[in-house]
């Protein structure tokens, strides 16, 4: 009887003893779940705020969340759950950078419209008291070619990163 119970004594210690093992592992797992989540924000603060202010940082940072997602799938759902929303960078966040996005443009549209129009009005007013027309002509085709050149420019960058924008949404 005695071996008995000292059997079950050292089984109860046994059992007792893996139940502590088992709950400091799980501990540390959640602590390093913790950890984890940490750095991951830390990792996109950056571009949180980077995209806040340029939002062509999306077309940069939201490829490298898509693939961390891709590897490291419960740490960002964790995250998900957290933030109320897919993180770093929701649909909403995506569709409020391509809505700024549009508003810039359309205000550097209406000053680059000044700015020439400006331009191409002291030309004239020069041209009005020039005795060469000729040059002055010229320097009047020569604010417009540049008007225009610039306006494709900034037009064609407007559509790439615009699209590239509403491809992240998909």
């Amino acid at each position: 009887m005695i071996t008995f119970l000292s059997a079950l004594l050292v089984a109860a210690a046994v059992v007792w003893g893996a139940l502590r093992v088992a709950q400091e592992i799980r501990a540390a797992r959640s602590a390093a779940e913790r950890e984890r989540s940490l750095q991951w924000m830390t990792l996109f603060a950056p571009a949180i705020a980077a995209a806040a202010d340029d939002p062509r940082a999306l077309l940069t940072w939201q490829p490298l969340a898509a693939t961390a997602r891709t590897l490291f799938p419960a740490d960002f759902e964790a995250l998900d759950r957290a933030s109320g929303g897919r993180f770093p960078f929701s649909a909403e966040t995506i569709d409020a950078a391509h809505a700024h996005w549009s508003t810039d443009w359309l205000s550097w549209e209406r000053a680059h419209d000044a700015e020439y129009k400006l331009k191409a009005a002291e030309v004239e007013e020069e041209l009005k008291t020039s005795s060469n027309q000729a040059l002055g002509r010229f320097r009047l085709e020569a604010v417009e070619r540049e008007k225009v050149e610039r306006y494709q420019h900034r037009y064609a960058e407007y559509v790439r990163v615009s699209r590239a924008l509403q491809a992240l949404i998909k």
